[in-house]
């Protein structure tokens, strides 16, 4: 879970992830579950700027990801990437570990 500081703390990438949702044409339930996943992982780092604007960037874009696979709105990897700025690989290497911090079972296949 995490703080209400942490959405205020955070809220330039909250606005990033709204920005990309929109380009990517998410649904409300798939950016709220983003957001509920972006937000759970950062309240874990001490201080906002503990990690530079890249590593928050991969953090937002594999959140949007994972968020739309949960809502079943699901959009590809490259499609989260491109509307993001990051590399797919980025997504890739980082959406299940995501999962497992906010206590949730990734998918097997």
């Amino acid at each position: 879970m995490y703080r209400a500081r942490d959405h205020v703390e955070n809220e330039r990438w909250l606005a990033e992830i709204e920005e990309s949702a929109d380009r990517l044409e998410l649904g409300t339930e798939a950016r709220s579950r983003a957001t509920d996943l972006f937000l759970s992982t950062v309240s874990e780092w001490d201080d906002p700027s503990d990690r530079d604007a890249d590593s928050r960037r991969a953090v937002a874009a594999a959140s949007l990801y994972a968020g739309s696979l949960i809502e079943g709105d699901q959009r590809s990897q490259g499609d989260v990437a491109d509307a993001v700025g990051v590399a797919r690989l980025t997504i890739q290497q980082r959406w299940k570990d995501l999962l497992r911090e906010a206590g949730l079972e990734p998918p097997s296949w």
